[in-house]
């Protein structure tokens, strides 16, 4: 790679990072409201913290707590899988409204804030499963993992995809990691600061109108590189 090269994408990198900051505090500002309705249904649901800090493999393969409002009974994950099905028994009630509205997942702009995660990324994964990459599909793990993405937006109604398994555990690992980290895996090859507001914008609008978007995998069409 030419000096050139190295300098747009050095670049590029703090622009992404400027960015993340900067909207995610703004987020997190207009949101607040929101923010303490959630830390209040997330401590009111069950006996147990406002937060669900769930260990997960950052860039370099750096581990991390990944903030989430409580969705489950206290130590869910002691008392089954690592993974959530549709209809878990171990999720609440109110835990079921933080799921559907997302709401659950606004603390993960305090993890952007931090630096552990970006706006945009891969799909930030949990130690556990992560020891079943490959070598090719480690190079996920070279950039921050994000909140939204490719394999973010082809997945989200993975639990029910779980729900239809005989071993939800076994047909994550041999199926659905592989499609999504192959999904992962182009998003690194060809991301770009302009790709990254795309895919926000495709986030928009697959929450507005979440019917509108066919449930299979999402690729740009035209790769863009830095």
């Amino acid at each position: 790679m030419s000096s050139v090269e190295d300098g747009l994408q050095i670049h590029s990198s703090w622009l992404k990072r400027l960015f993340d900051i900067i909207l995610s505090t703004i987020i997190l500002i207009l949101s607040f409201p929101l923010f303490l309705l959630g830390s209040f249904l997330a401590k009111i649901q069950s006996i147990g913290p406002v937060f669900y800090k769930a260990n997960r493999v950052g860039r370099n393969g750096q581990v991390f707590e990944m903030y989430k409002f409580r969705t489950m009974v206290e130590n869910a994950d002691k008392i089954g899988i690592g993974l959530t099905t549709h209809k878990d028994p171990r999720v609440t009630q109110i835990g079921r409204l933080l799921r559907f509205t997302k709401l659950d997942e606004l603390p993960n702009f305090i993890n952007v804030i931090k630096g552990d995660m970006s706006l945009t990324g891969p799909r930030p994964e949990s130690p556990t499963y992560v020891k079943f990459y490959t070598y090719d599909q480690r190079k996920v793990l070279l950039v921050r993992p994000g909140i939204t993405g490719p394999s973010q937006i082809a997945n989200r109604n993975e639990e029910e995809k779980l729900a239809e398994q005989t071993y939800p555990e076994q047909y994550y690992i041999t199926e659905l990691l592989p499609k999504k980290l192959a999904l992962d895996l182009h998003y690194v090859a060809t991301q770009s600061f302009i790709s990254d507001i795309g895919w926000i914008l495709k986030t928009l609008w697959v929450l507005v109108f979440p019917l509108k978007v066919e449930n299979q995998p999402i690729v740009p069409n035209k790769p863009t590189h830095n």
